[in-house]
Parts: structure tokens; C-alpha cells; sequence
């Protein structure tokens, strides 16, 4: 029912006294005690009003602002209590709970309880509306709660009853089952002692006596149920000290563990037969079928008992086995059996018959033979090479990897001195005869381990060897053998040197990586007795992410190749030239002395890279950013610091215009180390509230009424005081913290606004600046409704500025952001007009209200008539397209004046007031009079 519909014409003050003597004293104490969720509210019917008091916005999730939407919704909700109340006598009591949906969309319950009422001034409905929202919710969790309880032990596959005084109240159709009944009704009211064996009885009874305080538990124990008909079944039982009814009682939860004891006692039967036994035991059926598989069977077979049971045992041993054959042919065979990973093996298969099936011992006799062969095996087909060699030192058996190795056959190499073959060190040197591995072990009983050799085959290849020679028997008194065996290492090697090298070398352009720039920068600053310089030259490719972005990684890797083989070219012998990524090289050269030199070869790297590039018939050019450093012989700075300044210099040269080069100097690091240092404190800025915002007026220069505020950023350093804007802002912008900080500013200065706005009574605007980055966010928007709907802040006092120069750089992207903003209800305008290269034609796309003139054209005014002209030419413009023109920069009365005669709308500057803080510029503001200039 809607508000109207009650007649209400609304709201109006609530007489104490009235709510008093009509709700009584006992409702009026019940409302103290819930003061943060209950709120009182009354209906006239004599002059149609609706009334309430203070708080009735929180409980409707509605601003206290909107009573008309507060009026309506309470209406509706009290519909039913002043359609009944209407004809009802004085003093009668009326009670409802309603549902409904707050604006923000949350479901919420209230209490309605109201009383009519009759004094001199008419009849009426007074009642208070309370939240039970989380009262409901917890009601609604408990009976939910209940039902899943309910569930659970109806559904239990577990017995459960409870038992008062020993008399039986409650079975679950698990215990009806249990004890064989037809239905709860066959036990309830029955002794819980008539369904237990005697025996179980005292057991039970010590049990509950020890369960003295409510929710208290026993310790599982077994007892004997009794069941109708007389049979017993054994079960685990667990009691609860609980209440039914309000009264003392017991439920008891049995589980039926019949199955378990019966199948505890085969388990110990079997155990106890065959525990004892070494050999398999498998205990089959007349048809083949294995029921039986002790510990020993699993390890001969190596397959667990789990996983052959249920099947034939000529398949699980891998082999044909009737049991019944065997004991036709003596009880005894001798069987070839298959391991679960097919390996053979000797079994000795004894068979005997049972109740029922057959039991047959398996004796395994195959650990011998296995171990024989599996020795043999090894020496003849191991991929590493063995040789024995005799007390003299004659070659006496070689196996099939030895005689491929060292490429020479069996007959070659039996009875062959070892010292024949040559063998070579690392370092390339030829190894003494007495110094080969098998002599050392032999005579001094020194034991090689793999030693890396090289051997000089007999067809002239070289082979690299992993070599282990030692005594073939420790323990043998007089002329001992020796066992070598050996590895070919040779690809293995030879991969290692390539991944050695791919480990220090750029994969894109074969140039010096990184690592290796560090270590050859770092044995140079080692040099003993350095008289020379150490030069880095720290080289940035300019314009390549154009053509890398534009024609593709293919192209650009082509140009990274032809500019690393041009420097490699432009560098003297001995200097190193080296890529560290991206568009990045580096050079490093020890011979120069003096900086002429150096800027010589700068120079000429230079002339090199800006040689044209000619790539599948297209010509590209790409010039070079150069930061140098030089490290004299006292000079402490580590390879790591050279390449970082390095780094530091290039970066110097890029800002001040790309295509040159600069030396690292002391003052530069220290410039870089404070922009470092700054764009990390600036991280913590924001938590510790080192950032606040300062108020600059806009003044209407019709009125001289200040009409609005720029909130601008400032930030109190703990060290350094006050930091610029112009320093911080950028920082903030590249280390992508402006988001955060943007958001947190509009937040904070919507606030402020609203707060002031409400305090001095103004009608001030809002002009929040947009960085570049904010516009790439796509939470932008969002941020900015969140920040209007959290301060209550009339959308139509905030007015959001971007650059001239952010809109041009991507206008299609600029226009749909801009858009989103405007279906909010924002403003919007273009600051620093003039400066971006941009027209009114392609503004006018963008659905703006105002353009800001940027200071630059406004400080000639007064002294250039060329500067008068264009400003005006702007404004005349500006209103054609009906835009608002603010001017920036105002610093005089000249300026002012003229700004004026052309007819501009506002204006701001120092001469009309500094950006100030808030609980300084807005006391100064009377609403409806002319802005006076701070001094004035």
C-alpha cells in the first residue's frame, strides 16, 4: 500500500508525553533497552500525518536526508496496523513483524508493536518499529538447524535412543531394527534393561552414573543387545548425558559391530597358522580361486593380498597351477612362476587338500641363480664400460661397452698392456705411464673415482672418460687385480660446454648476457696494478619499441641482431660487448684513459647504430641513449654499482632528449637515490597521513561569489617537509599508486565538502583532478559513485578534470570513461586548455561543461595584446559550444579585470587565493556575498 493511500500528508513531531501516557511504561523501558534498533513512530488519523523520531533512516537502510522515502516506505510497512487500527478502540495493542528490501538491496524484518491512543488533539496509532533482522536469521539457522538434526538420526545408520529414568521415550529406525521390532511403538515406554544382556547390565549402569553433568560422554564399550525372538547382537555403544523434555535423560548411539568380531577372529586364526611360515601359503577353492595370501606370498610374488584375492592363482603366479594335477603326480612340482613385474622365477610348489579347495606351499629357490645372472647381465650389457686388469698390467677381460668405448674388439684388447692406450688430463696434458689409474691402485692401493680423462682411441677420435679404478678384492695378499670401469662422457661434455655457454651468452644475439658483462667487469677492476680506466658504456636503443610494437617481435628481433653485431663491430679488440635485455647493450673496455677518449667511442657506436636499417625492403632507423661511467684505479665501486650508474646515466640522457649521451656524476646518483627513496616513502604516505588536501577558490567574476573549490594533493614529509607536486605526482603516476591515492583523495574531498557544504551553509562545487593513469582504471567510475553515495555529495557538485593532453592521447578510449562519468551526473572539464595541441571541434565529442585556460596564456595578460587576443578567441569559442571558461593562473588585478571585459566566467589564482586548508578557507566564506581576497 503506498503512503498516499493512508492519507498521510507528512511528518511531524512526535509529543513525549503523548508516546508516554499511550504506550505505557513497561514499552517506553523495553525501547531504552534496544535504543540502537528501535524507533518510535505514530500516525494522526484525525489530520492524516505520519510521524517518527530520529534513527528511523538507519533501520530502513535510507539517509535521514530522504524523509519522503523514509515516509513511503514506513507507510507501506504499517499498512496493515492502521488499516485494522482505524476502528479500533483506545489503548488496544497491535503486533507485526514485516519483511522488506532496503534501497541498497538488503533484506531486513522489522517488529511493528503499536497501541491506539485518544486525548483532546484526536485518535491515533503510536507503536515502535524494531530490527529483528538477525533475530529472524538466528531463529531461521535454528529451526534449519533442528531439521538437520532431525535428518541425521532418523536417517543414522547407528541405533540411537533416549532413555528417562530407564524407560525408553525415544527409537530411531536404526534401533527398531536393531532389536527386530515392527515399530517404535513395540519398545517406547519399555526398560532399556529388557533389551540387554544381563551380563552387559552392570556395565551399563556404572556407565551412566558416571555422567553427572549435562552434554558429558562415556568411553565406547561393547555390550550384548537382545533382540525380539531371542537372538543377541553385539554392539559398540557410546551415552550422552542430555535432557528430555527439560528433564534428565540419556541418549545412547550403538553401532553394530557383529561383522568386525567375527572377522577379528578369522584374521587371528589365519595370523596364527601360517605366521610362522617362510613360504608362500595360498589357501585356494576346489575351482582355482584364491581366498588365502600370506605375508610371505607378497614378497615372493610382490603383489599385496588385496589385490589377488577373488582371482584364479594360475593367473596371479603367472604360470599353469592345478592343485589338483600336483597331488595326482606326487604332491611335489618344480615351476617356472612369474613375479607381478614378469620376472621368472624357481618355485617348488607342495599341494594339499582342505575343506573345500586346496592349500599350496611355495618355496622360492631362484635367489642363487637370480643373483648369478643378474651379475653376468650387468657386466655384459651395463652401458658403462669394465675392464680387468691382471697383476702385470695386461688388459684380462674387457666387456661389450668397454670394447665400443675405446673402439677396439676383444681380441684387440685381451693381453694388451694398459699403459698403451694414451690418456690426456683436462688441461690437455699427457698422462706418465706409473700415473694411469690402475697403477696407482694397484701399487699404492689408491683408488680412483671419477677421474675425467681423456683417451686417444687407436683410430685417432678422442674420447672423454668418467674413469673409477680400484682392487678387484681388498683382501687379496699378493699381486692384485684392478677393475676399471668408465663412462663416455664425451656429448655430455660437450653439452655442457654449449649450455655453459648459452648460460653467459645473450640466445638472441650470441652477445655477452649479463652474468657474464659482471664477471668480466669484475676480473677487470681486479687487474693487479690497474693504471687505466674502467669504462662502462650503458646503451638504450631509442625509437625501438615503435618499430618492435608496429611491425611486430619478428622485425624487432632482426634490428636487436644487426644493432649487437654493428657495436660488436665498432669496439676494439678485447673490450666486451654485451646485451642485458630488451633494447639494452652494454659495453666494457679497460684501455682508456681520459673521457675524450671515451666520448670518441660513444661518438662512434652512435654513428653505427643511426645507420639505416633495411628489413624485408623496409628502411628503419634507430638511434642510441648513452649513460658512461669510468672507475679510475681508486675507485671502490664493485661491477654491480659501475653497471647500476651506468644505467643511471642512460636514463639522465633519455630525459633530456634521447640521441645522446652523459656521464654519471656523483650529484646525478644522488638525484635518483631520493627519487627512489621518495616513490617508496610515498608508498606509506597515505596510511601514516602524510597526504591532505589543500582548497584553492574559483570565484565567478559576474557575482565575486566564490562558486567552487579545486581540491589539490600536498604531501608533509617527516624528513623533508613539504614536497612539491610537481615532484611527487609523477612518482606516484609511474609506480602506479595514483589510483589508489585518486580514489582515496575523492573519497576524502567529497566528504570534506559535504561536511563544510552543511556546516556553513554554501552551495560550492567540487573540482577533483583526473591523472592519465585514472582514466586506463576501469574502477574509475565505480570509485566515483562509491565516493557520492558514502558522502551524500550531489552528484552535480563534483566537476572532474582531465588534461587537454590525456584526452588527446586516446580519445576513443577518453570518450567512453567520459561517458560512464557524465550517466552519473558529474561535470567534467578540460584543464590546461592550449597546451595539447587539441581543438574545440574534437572536444565538443567529449560531452564536457567546462574548459580551464591554462596559466600559461593568462600570465601575459596586461602586457601582450597578442596573449588579450587569444584568450579572447578562446572564450568566444568556448561559449559557442557552451562551455564554462575558467581561467587559471590569475595573479593580479590587470589580469583580473581584463579577464572580466572579455567576458570569462570564472577564474582562480594566487590573487584571488592560495590553496588552503579546509578549517582555514572555509570560515572565511559568507554565503550569498562577495568572495574577499585572503588579506583583504
Amino acid at each position: 500500500m503506498e503512503a498516499d493511500a493512508l492519507g498521510v500528508k507528512g511528518p511531524a513531531d512526535i509529543n513525549a508525553a503523548t508516546i508516554t501516557s499511550a504506550l505505557g511504561y513497561e514499552l517506553i523501558a523495553d525501547l531504552a533497552l534496544s535504543v540502537d534498533s528501535a524507533v518510535i513512530w505514530a500516525v494522526d488519523f484525525a489530520h492524516g500525518t505520519l510521524s517518527w523520531m530520529p534513527g528511523l533512516g538507519d533501520l530502513l537502510g535510507i539517509p535521514a536526508s530522504s524523509s519522503r522515502k523514509i515516509e513511503r516506505l514506513l507507510a507501506n510497512l504499517i499498512a496493515p496496523l492502521t488499516q485494522s487500527a482505524r476502528d479500533a478502540p483506545p489503548w488496544q495493542d497491535f503486533e507485526l513483524e514485516q519483511a522488506f528490501e532496503s534501497p541498497p538491496g538488503e533484506r531486513r524484518w522489522l517488529r511493528l508493536s503499536a497501541r491506539t491512543y485518544a486525548n483532546e488533539r484526536g485518535r491515533g496509532l503510536l507503536g515502535i518499529a524494531t530490527d529483528i533482522t538477525r533475530r529472524h536469521a538466528d531463529r531461521q539457522d535454528l529451526a534449519d538447524m533442528a531439521d538437520r538434526y532431525r535428518l541425521l538420526v532418523e536417517l543414522s545408520p547407528d541405533a540411537i535412543c533416549v532413555h528417562e529414568n530407564g524407560i525408553l521415550k525415544y527409537v530411531n529406525p536404526a534401533a527398531v531394527r536393531f532389536i527386530k521390532a515392527n515399530s517404535p511403538a513395540d519398545v517406547l515406554g519399555i526398560p532399556i534393561t529388557d533389551f540387554v544382556d544381563p551380563l552387559s547390565v552392570p556395565g551399563m549402569k556404572q556407565r551412566i552414573t558416571s555422567l553427572t553433568t549435562p552434554g558429558a560422554v562415556s568411553e565406547p564399550a561393547e555390550l550384548l543387545l537382545t533382540q525380539f525372538g531371542g537372538s543377541t547382537l553385539v554392539v559398540e555403544t557410546v551415552s550422552v548425558r542430555t535432557t528430555w523434555e527439560g528433564r534428565p535423560a540419556f541418549q545412547v548411539i550403538m553401532r553394530d559391530v557383529t561383522a568386525q568380531k567375527t572377522a577379528e577372529a578369522a584374521l587371528h586364526y589365519q595370523v596364527a597358522l601360517v605366521g610362522h611360515v617362510s613360504d608362500a601359503i595360498i589357501g585356494t577353492s576346489a575351482d582355482g580361486v584364491v581366498h588365502s595370501w600370506n605375508p610371505a606370498a607378497e614378497a615372493v610374488y610382490g603383489v599385496p593380498a588385496a589385490d589377488v584375492l577373488g582371482r584364479p592363482v594360475s593367473e596371479v603366479v603367472g604360470a599353469s597351477l592345478d592343485p589338483k594335477s600336483i597331488l595326482q603326480t606326487g604332491g611335489v612340482v618344480q615351476s617356472i612362476h612369474r613375479r607381478s613385474d614378469g620376472s621368472a622365477l624357481a618355485i617348488r610348489v607342495s599341494a594339499a587338500e582342505m575343506a573345500g579347495g586346496y592349500v599350496l606351499l611355495c618355496a622360492d629357490e631362484t635367489a642363487r641363480r637370480r643373483a648369478e645372472q643378474h651379475y653376468s647381465t650387468v657386466v655384459a650389457f651395463v652401458d658403462e664400460g669394465i675392464v680387468v686388469i691382471g697383476p702385470t698390467g695386461l688388459i684380462e677381460s674387457a666387456n661389450p661397452a668397454a670394447q665400443r668405448i675405446l673402439g677396439m674388439s676383444e681380441d684387440e684388447l685381451l693381453g694388451l698392456l694398459s699403459t698403451v692406450l694414451e690418456l690426456y688430463d683436462e688441461e690437455g696434458k699427457r698422462i706418465p705411464p706409473h700415473s694411469y689409474p690402475s697403477p696407482e691402485a694397484r701399487d699404492h692401493n689408491n683408488p680412483s673415482t671419477r677421474r675425467v680423462l681423456r683417451v686417444r682411441r687407436p683410430d685417432g677420435q678422442n674420447v672423454w672418460l668418467s674413469l673409477t679404478a680400484r682392487l678387484l678384492n681388498p683382501d687379496d695378499t699378493g699381486p692384485a687385480s684392478v677393475v676399471t670401469s668408465f663412462t663416455d662422457i664425451t656429448e655430455r661434455r660437450a653439452i655442457g660446454e654449449r649450455l655453459a655457454h648459452e648460460a653467459t651468452h645473450d640466445p638472441l644475439t650470441e652477445l655477452a648476457n649479463r652474468t657474464l658483462v659482471l664477471n668480466r667487469l669484475s676480473a677487470a677492476l681486479r687487474r693487479p696494478e690497474r693504471a687505466s680506466m674502467t669504462t662502462v658504456l650503458f646503451i638504450d636503443l631509442d625509437k625501438f619499441k615503435v618499430i618492435n610494437d608496429s611491425l611486430g617481435h619478428n622485425v624487432g628481433d632482426k634490428v636487436l641482431r644487426i644493432a649487437g653485431e654493428r657495436l660488436r663491430r665498432g669496439v676494439r679488440q678485447g673490450d666486451v660487448v654485451g646485451r642485458l635485455g630488451g633494447d639494452e647493450f652494454v659495453v666494457v673496455s679497460v684501455d682508456f684513459t681520459e673521457p675524450s677518449e671515451v666520448r670518441a667511442l660513444a661518438g662512434h657506436l652512435r654513428e653505427y647504430l643511426t645507420e639505416p636499417i633495411v628489413i624485408n625492403g623496409r628502411q628503419l632507423h634507430v638511434d642510441a641513449s648513452i649513460g658512461i661511467v669510468m672507475a679510475g684505479p681508486d675507485d671502490d665501486r664493485v661491477a654491480e654499482d659501475l653497471l647500476r650508474d651506468a644505467d643511471v646515466a642512460m636514463y639522465q640522457a633519455k630525459t633530456r632528449g634521447r640521441g645522446r649521451y652523459e656521464f654519471f656524476d656523483v650529484e646525478l646518483r644522488m638525484r635518483m637515490q631520493r627519487r627512489l627513496s621518495l616513490e617508496q616513502d610515498l608508498r606509506d604516505a597515505l596510511q601514516n597521513g602524510q597526504l591532505w588536501t589543500a582548497y584553492q577558490p574559483i570565484v565567478d567574476l559576474k557575482s565575486g561569489h566564490m562558486v567552487a573549490v579545486e581540491a589539490l594533493l600536498r604531501w608533509n614529509h617527516p624528513v623533508h617537509g613539504s614536497i612539491s607536486p610537481v615532484e611527487f605526482i609523477p612518482l606516484a603516476e609511474e609506480s602506479d599508486l595514483i589510483n589508489l591515492i585518486g580514489t582515496h583523495m575523492l573519497r576524502t574531498t567529497t566528504r570534506e565538502l559535504t561536511e563544510r557544504r552543511a556546516k556553513h551553509g554554501l552551495d560550492l562545487h567540487l573540482k577533483v583532478n583526473l591523472s592519465v593513469r585514472q582514466l586506463d582504471d576501469p574502477r574509475l567510475v565505480p570509485a566515483v559513485q562509491d565516493a557520492l553515495d558514502m558522502t551524500g555529495l550531489p552528484a552535480g557538485a563534483l566537476c572532474l578534470e582531465v588534461t587537454e593532453s590525456a584526452l588527446m592521447r586516446d580519445q576513443a578510449a577518453a570518450i567512453e570513461v567520459l561517458t560512464e562519468l557524465r550517466g552519473l551526473g558529474v561535470g567534467l572539464a578540460i584543464d590546461d586548455f592550449g597546451t595539447g595541441y587539441s581543438s574545440l571541434a574534437q572536444l565538443q565529442r567529449l560531452t564536457l561543461d567546462t574548459l580551464k585556460i591554462d596559466r600559461s596564456f593568462i600570465t601575459p595578460l596586461g602586457e601582450s595584446k597578442d596573449a588579450e587576443a587569444i584568450v579572447n578567441s578562446i572564450i568566444v569559442m568556448a561559449h559557442a559550444v557552451d562551455l564554462v571558461v575558467v581561467a587559471e593562473g590569475v595573479e593580479t588585478a590587470r589580469q583580473l579585470e581584463i579577464l572580466k571585459e572579455l567576458n570569462c566566467d570564472q577564474a582562480q589564482g594566487f590573487y584571488l587565493g592560495r590553496p588552503t586548508a579546509a578549517e582555514d578557507l572555509f570560515p572565511l566564506i559568507t554565503p550569498n556575498h562577495p568572495w574577499p581576497r585572503p588579506g583583504k
